[in-house]
């Protein structure tokens, strides 16, 4: 029997009133094990009155309350993290290693919250003016909300809620329908580690979850990531309903091939970066640019080393599971018709991939292509699944010229023995997230994550100090006790004395 995945309200269950629910699967046998519901206008407001409800108590609570509920959710969370990486598996696909290790990197961002006294503190100006002090502090905005998409259900949302949390919000999570789960899990955990009822909240659903977010007032913000198309939605949508919005969008990532790199560990590298989770990341490298004479000889490292991966049951022992749903595995699959089609070279081909797993499960294998060119949409649109384009140019430049035209700049990576041509790349090249010799960039929690141009939409990046200040509204406070000497009338503009 599949079970009912409910929203989250108060520390406790919500069902809601609406009857409309969306199937969940495990994409590794095809099998209906779930059905989330879908809110309704109601239900989306009950949520995020939970959240209004919560917050003034929230925001009012001490630094040193609020951190040591952190460290318990980090203790809790450190301890069964395994059990949030099944949950992944069972609903997303990815393999076990990769879900406990998306698990741990959303992790190192609620370690970093628990630094957030220090993040927090302000600036104090004494005797600005005669007897006159200034002084700063940052203030929680309110009710938050957090759109996460299906293909990092933990690791995405503990980009924002733990940074939200932390300086005094309270949030409203709506998690991917296809995998959320996840969300109900992080939610109970939270109630463990002594979060007070309304502070982290769960509201499941689609688009009209998602309006509800963007358009109710009580909401003071909007973190998304996904699509270009719906970060644009969602930009345009919150900010014109007076919110902050950070919108992460879309990505094609170039990893740029010079010809002085160790080819083997560039080799590796691709195809550890292109076929990690089905190539369901935001991060993940589709476009490998071979500089010079190299293309045949990295082409052919890649192969041998793409036959050798084992697609499979993410529970099993399988280097690479399915991808989310059998629809989206269609798709990928279309995009490799079309790179034949015009006339790109399919050198590995997934399509008919022997999977270890169920006959029904949503399998494609690793696929390479060779001599992809600009123009097919191949190359153009992001595929999200276990496909690796190679782009020959003849000159570093002429690489650089590629990636810097390409309408996304959310990761990029060069590989080369060169420092100075390294510290060129890094300098020229148009994208948010830059790796040397590194295939996936993804920052350390410290750091923050985003990129340029059609990946994101906002001025204001995700986890980091960015974060906080996303999170945290600038108050100017300028204070001076009564004396006797500052009475009496004076109409004149306020000076400094």
């Amino acid at each position: 029997m599949s079970k009912t995945i409910t929203h989250w309200l108060d520390n406790k269950a919500f069902a809601g009133n609406s009857s409309t629910t969306a199937p969940v699967t495990n994409p590794a046998t095809g099998e209906v094990t779930g059905q989330v519901a879908l809110a309704s206008v109601e239900d989306a407001r009950t949520v995020i009155d939970a959240a209004v409800k919560a917050f003034p108590a929230w925001r009012d609570t001490s630094l040193a309350k609020r951190t040591a509920i952190l460290f318990n959710f980090r203790e809790l969370l450190n301890a069964r993290k395994k059990e949030l990486a099944e949950i992944i598996t069972s609903e997303h696909g990815k393999v076990l290693s990769d879900a406990l290790g998306e698990v741990t990197r959303g992790q190192e961002v609620v370690e970093f919250a628990c630094g957030i006294p220090h993040l927090l503190k302000g600036g104090f100006t004494e005797n600005a003016s005669t007897k006159v002090d200034v002084y700063s502090i940052r203030q929680p905005l309110g009710p938050v909300g957090v759109i996460s998409p299906f293909n990092f259900p933990a690791m995405v949302p503990m980009w924002f809620f733990p940074i939200a949390i932390a300086t005094g919000n309270t949030v409203v999570l709506k998690p991917s329908e296809k995998d959320p789960s996840a969300s109900l899990w992080l939610a109970q955990l939270w109630a463990e580690a002594g979060l007070p009822p309304g502070v982290f909240n769960v509201l499941q659903g689609d688009k009209t979850a998602v309006d509800e977010l963007l358009t109710n007032k009580a909401i003071k913000s909007v973190s998304f990531v996904g699509s270009t198309p719906i970060a644009e939605y969602v930009y345009r949508t919150g900010t014109a309903n007076g919110k902050r919005v950070q919108a992460l969008g879309g990505a094609k990532n170039h990893a740029v091939i010079l010809p002085d790199a160790d080819l083997d560990l560039a080799a590796d590298a691709m195809v550890n970066a292109g076929f990690g989770s089905a190539g369901e990341r935001c991060m993940a490298i589709s476009a490998c640019v071979a500089v010079g004479p190299i293309a045949d000889d990295l082409v052919a490292k890649i192969a041998e080393r793409a036959r050798t991966i084992k697609t499979g049951d993410g529970t099993k022992d399988a280097d690479m599971g399915p991808l989310v749903t059998k629809a989206h595995r269609d798709k990928v699959a279309s995009y490799i018709d079309a790179g034949e089609a015009d006339g790109a070279k399919i050198v590995v081909d997934g399509r008919n991939v022997q999977a270890e797993g169920a006959s029904d499960g949503f399998w494609l294998g690793p696929t390479l292509i060779d001599h992809v060119k600009p123009e097919m949409s191949i190359y153009t649109d992001e595929i999200f699944g276990p496909v690796l384009s190679v782009l020959r140019v003849e000159s570093y430049d002429e690489a650089l010229e590629l990636v810097n035209s390409n309408p996304y700049g959310n990761g990029t990576a060069i590989f080369t023995n060169d420092g100075g041509a390294a510290r060129r790349f890094q300098n020229e090249v148009e994208v948010g997230m830059v790796g040397i010799n590194v295939p996936i960039p993804v920052p350390m929690a410290y750091y923050s994550f985003g990129g340029w141009k059609a990946s994101l939409f906002g001025d204001t990046h995700a986890h980091g100090t960015e974060g906080v200040h996303f999170f945290t509204r600038g108050k100017a406070v300028t204070s001076r006790w009564l004396d006797p000497s500052h009475g009496g009338i004076e109409l004149g503009f306020p000076q400094n004395k």
